[in-house]
């Protein structure tokens, strides 16, 4: 069981599904809305991360990927692939119980993501699936909401502003495995170096969206969050760069993304001006 739920990839699952938690109960979820936009992303990114791993198992497996679960031998490969099959036969239901709307939109950021698995992750449009499954998440959550309105331009372009900058930090420390097995993404083409820029560029880009998107003048908690941004990323490449240099997985670039997105969606909560 342990393997199985390390190769769905659970940090960036848990992540997700809190932030988007989160979000539900800021645009005024009642609880249950709240579990059921829990429900059907955590079923969503259960897949999305099942089917990556049983995809890539070959690949893991030809580049000793230790920690990967199904190239450890911890956990077969059919079991990965059937329990992701099975999470992405559930997402949708999942959303249903809330409008065929929000299902829709939480289904189109599902196909997205899985169409980043394969084909798109070794193309120059690998960074697509990313925007447009982050975009669509927030849609998701605010349709998801009975009577309410369209989610605001700002809102989704935000989600896909995060999503873009974080394929390219969420890519940084695979580039030599990758390269190595033929996996040529957008990230891979531009080099380590323009893949930092890109990633601080739209996750910043993002960060100020939620800031100075919403009508009013910016608040100064909002103002300080972009400023956070400009330390935490940076912080969070200097401390992937010294665990590669120790041999160490470099997992503290993602993790600094993931920060960066909870702060920009708890200001918007407690500032009340998600839509």
């Amino acid at each position: 069981m342990s393997g199985l739920i390390r190769a769905s990839h659970p940090e960036p699952a848990a992540a997700v599904t809190g932030v988007s938690a989160l979000l539900a109960w800021g645009v005024g979820h009642r609880p249950l809305g709240v579990a059921i936009v829990a429900a059907a992303v955590l079923s969503s990114q259960l897949a999305v991360g099942w089917l990556n791993d049983w995809l890539d198992a070959d690949r893991d497996a030809s580049v000793g990927r230790a920690d990967k679960p199904v190239a450890a031998g911890t956990v077969s490969r059919r079991t990965v692939g059937l329990a992701g099959l099975l999470a992405a036969l559930a997402t949708p239901p999942l959303a249903l119980t809330s409008n065929p709307t929000a299902a829709f939109w939480v289904t189109v950021a599902l196909v997205s993501a899985l169409l980043y698995n394969w084909p798109l992750k070794s193309t120059p449009a690998s960074v697509l699936p990313y925007a447009l499954s982050f975009g669509a998440l927030p849609a998701f959550v605010v349709l998801a909401l009975p009577g309410a309105p369209a989610p605001p331009a700002w809102l989704v372009a935000a989600g896909a502003l995060l999503g873009a900058g974080a394929h390219f930090a969420n890519v940084l420390p695979d580039l030599a495995d990758d390269a190595r097995t033929g996996v040529h993404g957008l990230p891979h083409r531009i080099g380590a170096a323009g893949s930092r820029v890109a990633a601080a560029g739209l996750l910043l880009a993002a960060t100020a969206m939620l800031v100075l998107g919403p009508p009013g003048p910016p608040s100064w908690s909002g103002l300080a969050a972009i400023a956070v941004a400009a330390v935490v990323l940076p912080a969070g490449w200097y401390v992937s760069r010294a665990a590669a240099g120790r041999g160490d997985r470099p997992v503290a670039v993602f993790r600094a993304v993931m920060l960066v997105a909870v702060i920009d969606v708890v200001l918007l909560v407690v500032s009340g001006r998600v839509v």
